[in-house]
């Protein structure tokens, strides 16, 4: 007697299978979010479609190909929004998010039929439906960092839930398909681009992050008891619907059953690809896209080595608070706003709803958010009763966004100088040539004892010597100075220590 018994199948059945076989015939060469609700449609065609779980799987492997090279054209696109995203990127977006989730749920359900003591299938090994299933995950989790959008509830658990099978049938470990990472490597580079504090990046930066994750041959281990270097150590909780903690910041509850990994070895790999780029090798040679050989990324490189390395609590106490404020956004902007305060200036109104001596958190009331990204400069002033006792304008840097939806977008930001002094960067011996809009940042001991100058980002010279700073106040004044270190970058703004040249 056969293990399993193949129905006949009926006329509609055939017709759904010659349906799909046809679409995705005709759907090879294309790509693009106009696929993805035709798509999504041949999901849900198939799911109605009684079939035999191993032709059900075949039908399913096709779509996710096609899948897959629909989600790798929309990427690209979602690097250059900002935020908040518009309702018509959104509603693209969940057409996306849908047929992931459709995916995902259909290998899930794949393995119940797998592992039926009545089927005795031995068609295909289960860990191939189980890095499926991952991927579909991960690909919607990726979409939630790069839209700074919360993941929705659950998502994290069925993760967890997916790993926790292959580990209990002993797969974690079993090759992927053409010989490409397994179950447990898949999920532990989930883990990883989730506690990088995506929510503290660009979208450029987000999916360098990604691809440095993907190529990196560090394995990362799972243990039931902490690693030995403390600094390092993030654990996991298979029962709950979140994202890895550090060990640092929080501890395991009593009755948790949790897993520990240690990101030593992967931050001190970022470290060094750094500190190599830094002394001038190619990115190419250290198996990275030429991202890695800007500015902006050897500072994501240094930040990932810290965040994965030394993740540090928060220094200060968050104080709740319920006040409104302008915020001035991007370099331009604010340069000519101190350099003539009663010039007109795109302004947009915040409410802040908590504060601490390095920063604010910020939630959008009016005005235009075109220009928003992770890493650019703003200044925040508050807004009192009356125009003359409005504050003075702090400066700040976005460090990260969330947003739910087309009208709501909350921010946080790390305030770099209480004031700033507007410039212009000359070359010597070049004073009527190009000028490059600059801020000077007063000095603010202990973390910054020396003034800084804050430019965007790539206007420096990697080999600049000596800079003419030309600061109107009254006067023209000329200042020569030097640049003594960079303190901070991001895709948007650099910031340098400054000291006088001694040599003038």
């Amino acid at each position: 007697m056969s293990d399993e018994t193949t129905p006949t199948p009926t006329p509609a059945t055939e017709a759904s299978i010659r349906s799909i076989l046809e679409w995705l015939a005709k759907a090879h060469d294309r790509q693009g979010s106009e696929d993805a609700d035709q798509l999504f449609q041949q999901l849900l065609k198939l799911r109605d479609t009684p079939l035999p779980i191993s032709q059900r799987i075949k039908l399913l492997d096709l779509l996710h190909a096609h899948a897959e090279r629909v989600i790798m054209a929309e990427l690209p696109g979602f690097q250059k929004i900002s935020l908040p995203v518009s309702r018509k990127i959104r509603q693209r977006v969940r057409i996306l998010i849908d047929l992931l989730e459709t995916l995902a749920q259909d290998y899930f359900n794949s393995l119940a039929e797998l592992f039926d003591p009545e089927g005795g299938n031995g068609l295909r090994a289960p860990h191939a439906s189980l890095l499926r299933a991952l991927q579909g995950i991960a690909w919607q989790i990726r979409i939630n960092h790069l839209l700074a959008s919360p993941t929705r509830i659950g998502l994290w658990q069925q993760l967890h839930a997916a790993f926790r099978t292959a580990r209990r049938l002993g797969l974690e470990n079993f090759p992927g398909p053409r010989g490409g990472a397994g179950v447990q490597r898949a999920y532990t580079d989930i883990l990883l681009a989730a506690i990088a504090q995506p929510a503290s990046f660009s979208a450029s930066e987000l999916e360098f992050i990604s691809g440095f994750i993907e190529r990196n041959p560090i394995r990362i281990e799972l243990y039931d008891a902490p690693p030995a270097d403390a600094d390092a150590v993030f654990w996991i909780d298979l029962d709950s619907d979140f994202p890895a903690h550090a060990l640092i910041r929080r501890v395991p509850a009593a009755d948790a059953r949790p897993l520990y990994f240690s990101c030593t070895a992967i931050a001190a790999d970022a470290r060094r690809k750094h500190d190599e780029l830094v002394r001038g090798v190619a990115p190419e040679a250290l198996d990275l896209p030429s991202f890695a050989g800007t500015r902006a990324g050897q500072g994501v490189l240094l930040r990932l080595a810290k965040l994965w390395g030394k993740p540090t609590k928060r220094r200060f106490n968050r104080r709740r608070q319920s006040y409104r404020a302008n915020l001035c956004l991007g370099l331009n902007n604010l340069w000519h706003l101190l350099k003539n305060p009663a010039a007109p200036v795109r302004l947009s109104e915040w409410m802040v709803t908590n504060e601490s001596p390095d920063g604010y958190a910020l939630m959008h009331v009016t005005g235009s958010t075109d220009d928003l990204r992770i890493g650019e400069v703003v200044a925040l002033q508050a807004i009192g009763e009356s125009e003359a006792s409005n504050g003075p304008w702090h400066i700040c840097i976005v460090r990260w966004a969330i947003s739910e939806n087309p009208e709501h977008v909350e921010i946080g930001l790390q305030m770099i100088a209480a004031r700033a002094l507007a410039a212009k960067i000359a070359q010597p011996f070049e004073l009527s040539g190009h000028h490059v809009n600059a801020l000077i940042l007063p000095q603010t001991p202990p973390l910054r004892p020396l003034e800084s100058l804050l430019v965007a980002s790539g206007n420096l010279p990697d080999n600049q010597e000596k800079l003419l700073l030309l600061v109107e106040s009254g006067n023209l004044l000329i200042r020569e100075v030097r640049t003594e270190q960079l303190d901070e970058q991001t895709s948007s703004i650099e910031l340098f220590s400054l000291a006088p040249d001694d040599s003038a």
